[in-house]
């Protein structure tokens, strides 16, 4: 079965940055782009018609656009309109498609973490079926360095799969945060500095062979490294970040968007690089 990348356009500017990864990642795996706009249902039936001619040739004019500023080949594309919710309609076109990713512009209300659970990639990444891709830097180059948190749960497993299949010419850093407890009390004892030493070596084996098992299975695997660093998983990403931010940070999202997924909308309201978003399933 063909791969599909499914593109959702709104025509802005802020846009053409996802819109030329999208070519680009098209050309990369030889997949289908299929590029959606979602119209106003509640727009008389004439004008959506009207309207509809003229965003498809707008999209077309872009892609050729951003084809040639970017110097990408032409993909296998498809270019359509619907009309109705966006987001609803975002995600019932990643399933009637089998889409293999969606990809969309980031968020715009940057700086405003509180205002992204509302918007429509919160809520698409609440529903998608496959990964969400949000994407915020130009599409320049092939990304090089991608940086994948990881544990020991079922959605890091799946997104670690997801990044080192997609992506086997990059090369990934694995990203670890731990935090054993008693450091604060009892730091200075070297009793318990060689027992802190001991515990951390062995986590780094079970990281280690869990990454290897993953890359037994896949044919083309990329250059991997695995990080490890003391302290709140979150703060250490976002440290991480701000210090040495990737291409792209392959990321699990756990749960709904705006319930307990801060982390989450710390990022979107910051994009540091571009996101992958992968659910557990």
């Amino acid at each position: 079965m063909s791969r599909t990348l499914l593109f959702a356009c709104d025509l802005s500017a802020e846009n053409r940055a996802a819109f030329a990864r999208a070519i680009r990642l098209a050309n990369e795996t030889g997949a289908r782009l299929d590029v959606v706009h979602v119209l106003d249902p509640y727009l008389p039936r004439r004008v959506l018609h009207d309207l509809e001619e003229a965003v498809v040739a707008d999209i077309a004019a872009t892609l050729t656009d951003l084809r040639e500023d970017y110097a990408l080949d032409e993909p296998a594309s498809l270019i359509q309109t619907v009309a109705g919710a966006p987001y609803a309609e975002i995600i019932r076109e990643a399933h009637e498609r089998e889409a293999d990713m969606i990809i969309l512009g980031a968020h715009r209300k940057r700086g405003q973490p509180d205002l992204v659970a509302g918007t429509t990639l919160a809520r698409v990444l609440r529903g998608a079926p496959c990964p969400v891709l949000s994407v915020s830097h130009p599409a320049t180059q092939p990304w090089q360095d991608i940086l994948v948190p990881v544990d020991f749960s079922l959605t890091c497993r799946r997104t670690l799969r997801e990044a080192l299949k997609r992506f086997p010419e990059s090369r990934l850093t694995l990203l670890h945060a731990w935090n054993i407890p008693g450091e604060r009390e009892l730091g200075s004892s070297s009793d318990y500095a060689r027992w802190r030493d001991s515990e951390v070596a062995t986590l780094r084996r079970h990281l280690e062979q869990e990454t290897e098992q993953l890359m037994v299975e896949l044919e083309h695997v990329p250059e991997v490294e695995l990080e490890l660093e003391q302290g709140d998983p979150q703060e250490v990403l976002m440290a991480r970040l701000r210090r040495q931010p990737p291409d792209l940070l392959a990321l699990g999202s756990r749960g709904q968007l705006g319930r307990h997924s801060q982390i989450t909308e710390r990022l979107l309201a910051e994009p540091h690089c571009d996101v992958m978003l992968c659910r557990s399933w």
